[in-house]
């Protein structure tokens, strides 16, 4: 699947880069640098997609058709 986000990129105080992502509240990442920040950031995102659709996903009633759709 291929999505685009925003990640809002700040220099931490301590060194390095903290990212965020608006658009998915509490994903956010740190890093050495800003590549690793956005990395790490990616990774909270596609965690917390993934949790949100797994939790969605039990409530729906085995009578139910399920069926991806595809979002490019």
């Amino acid at each position: 699947m291929r999505a685009e986000f925003t990640a809002i990129i700040r220099p931490d105080s301590s060194g390095g880069y903290w990212a965020f992502c608006p658009e998915i509240p509490g994903a956010n990442g740190q890093g050495e640098t800003i590549e690793e920040a956005k990395e790490n950031l990616r990774e909270a995102i596609k965690l917390i997609l993934e949790d949100l659709r797994e939790e969605a996903l039990k409530t729906i009633p085995d009578s139910e058709v399920i069926q991806d759709v595809v979002v490019i």
